[in-house]
């Protein structure tokens, strides 16, 4: 099978469901920004760093499929078989983090973004998945989208936040906060 169709070659898209779309089309930039973010969930999992982390890593990229799935099936098209995402799946980015941030000092001031390498992709991936909500909030102002959706991608942005603390802990890299100029 050839992974090229040429049925996108005039800027349009189909969504699960069949319905024919722009590419420019919100629901196509919520769940490629969700892709984008789960490329990046790849590049944290691949860090030495993350080792420890590597399933629960690859259990948040699965989870980012499913929305992805979610985002690019038509509303209402219910006859569209696609895995669901459950409260547990919230409710595992929050013990997680519980754990990490148990072994963390006290957050007394905003944090820059550095330090190490791992430490920015960390940082790069959070702020995609900032971008990601924003998006798939906007899209849930026209079009119904599921509320577990932006919950999960909110408390993966603070899970994410986290991580790259525990990362720049392990790796040894002193956090570098922001002193504003006053």
């Amino acid at each position: 099978m050839k992974i090229y169709t040429k049925t996108g070659d005039q800027g349009i898209t189909s969504l699960l469901g069949g319905v024919r779309v722009p590419k420019s089309d919100l629901r196509i930039d919520a769940y490629g920004t969700i892709d984008e973010l789960n490329s990046y969930l790849g590049l944290l999992r691949d860090q030495p760093v993350n080792e420890s982390r590597a399933e629960i890593l690859k259990e948040i990229q699965d989870r980012l499929f499913t929305i992805g799935a979610d985002l690019a099936t038509v509303p209402g098209k219910d006859k569209v078989k696609k895995p669901d995402l459950h409260l547990e799946d919230v409710e595992l980015l929050e013990q997680e983090m519980d754990q990490m941030e148990a072994q963390l000092p006290m957050l007394t001031a905003f944090i820059l973004p550095g330090g190490h390498q791992s430490v920015s992709f960390c940082h790069l991936a959070r702020t995609v998945c900032r971008r990601a909500e924003r998006i798939v909030v906007e899209l849930a102002s026209f079009e119904p989208v599921s509320d577990l959706v932006i919950q999960y991608l909110n408390r993966l942005s603070d899970y994410l936040f986290v991580l790259g603390r525990k990362m720049a802990q392990d790796l040894q890299i002193e956090e570098v906060t922001w002193k504003p100029r006053l």
